[in-house]
């Protein structure tokens, strides 16, 4: 039975915008959802016009962060106070600042703390490229790989083959998929937390709202245990196709 999933996520609106309607989803089948951020997203967008200084930018997502916790139904919100770095020349990304020992580290207490049954992740890809996000990838790997409890782990945004997005994370093929359309009205609560980012949510496709921004398919690639053949058959996967979830490389969508 699943009861205590972890979701890490290295900037606040990760968890919303790549797999929001998946924690609606747990929150309202009785599934306590927890969340750890790496950073607070100080060196993310501001808003147009600007609502805050580049100084208080950090405390302002944190607060849109928890906003959006509050709407999901997460249950605790950690943030383990990285620095998220300035967006350099060209929009180049780059990852935050750690010891890579001490973050598997937290990471490991983060999953004792919550006796976490799965830990959900960013993909190996860092789906769009992000080097923030495949730094989390391996370390929260390497800290399921060394937990004692030995919980399910889980990445987001693996790809969906005949759904073309540039966030999946194409070295990752989805084992389940799942249109989350029932739950996207509360996506859309926790997205429009995110203020600042609301410019961003629509640019980056010319669009003109921010539910239009909101991705209706949410999709999972199982790293531990490996699946062997066939497709996941854990509590996760029981409860998604429980909810409607389908095995892309079967249905061929």
């Amino acid at each position: 039975m699943l009861k205590s999933v972890l979701v890490i996520g290295a900037h606040p609106d990760d968890e919303t915008m790549l797999v929001g309607g998946t924690l609606a989803l747990l929150h309202s089948r009785g599934v306590a959802v927890h969340l750890v951020c790496a950073t607070r997203g100080e060196g993310g967008e501001m808003g147009e016009p600007p609502l805050c200084s580049r100084e208080e930018l950090g405390a302002v997502r944190e607060q849109e962060l928890r906003c959006a916790a509050r709407q999901l139904g997460i249950a605790s919100v950690r943030i383990l106070g990285y620095t998220d770095p300035l967006v350099g020349p060209d929009e180049e990304l780059y990852p935050f600042e750690a010891d890579f020992d001490t973050l598997v580290e937290q990471l490991r207490a983060a999953i004792r703390e919550v006796e976490a049954d799965l830990v959900l992740t960013h993909g190996r890809d860092g789906e769009y490229g992000h080097p923030a996000h495949r730094l989390l990838h391996r370390a929260t790997k390497a800290a399921v790989e060394h937990s004692t409890r030995q919980p399910l782990f889980y990445t987001f945004a693996a790809r969906v083959p005949g759904i073309e997005d540039h966030i999946w994370n194409d070295s990752e093929p989805a084992h389940l998929a799942l249109d989350v359309r029932p739950w996207l009205d509360i996506k859309e609560a926790a997205a429009l937390c995110y203020q600042t980012q609301h410019a961003l949510f629509k640019r980056r496709r010319n669009l003109e709202t921010v539910r239009e921004a909101l991705r209706t398919t949410e999709s999972f690639h199982r790293y531990l245990p490996p699946v062997r053949e066939g497709y996941p058959q854990d509590p996760f996967a029981d409860l998604l196709r429980a909810a409607g979830a389908w095995v892309p490389r079967t249905r061929g969508t």
